[in-house]
């Protein structure tokens, strides 16, 4: 049996809104297993993002827990938490978010510098990181001057820089064309056939048709999980 890696106990996230409370997320418990593959999906405002962020421990829960790799987060320190997203996440996000004035080598190697990691065996896993997503002849370029797709492969590369076991993928596809996209994909599906955790939230039945399962939400609660063949 695998271990399970991800927990959610009837969570809830309430925002107060003046005197009205909005609940992104109502009751919701899932479970993921060490090795799985799941997308997110949902219309717009449905809590998805909210509960990413809830796994990815950049936010917290007004009600019930979160357990990341048997760990209740709830107890955890900010520092705690901190050393938690660095070593066990990687975070892959729409928008890329590199730093424009840092080299796609540069963008790799930084969460690596953060963790204390030795120069020389950080230089080299990251050039190993972007010759895994074909990117090591354009290392040395700015993401100005790179297209979307390479931008986006630069951000797994970065994601995989502490070498995490759950990878969380905040529609990683939605600002690329179908091809690119695909690629991405295929990356992303890779790395989880080498047994990286991922949870995925996309808008997009393709991207989704790469999960082995489909948890669906609606207005904070989860209505569907369906184990796909």
């Amino acid at each position: 049996m695998k271990d399970v890696v991800i927990e959610l106990q009837n969570v809830k996230k309430v925002y107060k809104t003046g005197a009205a409370e909005v609940y992104a997320l109502n009751g919701v418990s899932m479970s993921v297993e060490r090795g799985d593959f799941i997308a997110i999906m949902g219309p717009s405002g449905s809590g998805k993002s909210t509960l990413l962020n809830l796994i990815g421990c950049l936010d917290k829960p007004t009600e019930g827990r979160v357990i990341i790799n048997g760990v209740d987060t709830s107890n955890l320190t900010d520092k705690q938490l901190t050393e938690l997203r660095r070593d066990t996440i990687g975070f892959i996000f729409q928008h890329y978010n590199l730093i424009p004035t840092l080299t796609a080598f540069e963008n790799v190697e930084l969460p690596m510098i953060f963790k204390g990691v030795p120069k020389a065996e950080r230089e080299e896993r990251a050039r190993e990181l972007l010759k895994l997503v074909g990117l090591e002849r354009e290392m040395h370029r700015k993401p100005k001057e790179l297209s979307g797709g390479q931008q986006q492969r630069v951000a797994i590369a970065r994601a995989l820089a502490n070498k995490p076991s759950i990878l969380l993928c905040d529609e990683p596809t939605g600002n690329l064309d179908t091809k690119s996209g695909r690629a991405i994909m295929e990356i992303i599906k890779g790395l989880n056939e080498e047994g990286v955790t991922v949870v995925l939230v996309t808008h997009d039945p393709a991207v989704a048709g790469f999960a082995e399962r489909v948890v669906r939400i609606v207005d904070g609660v989860l209505v569907e999980s369906v184990q796909q063949v």
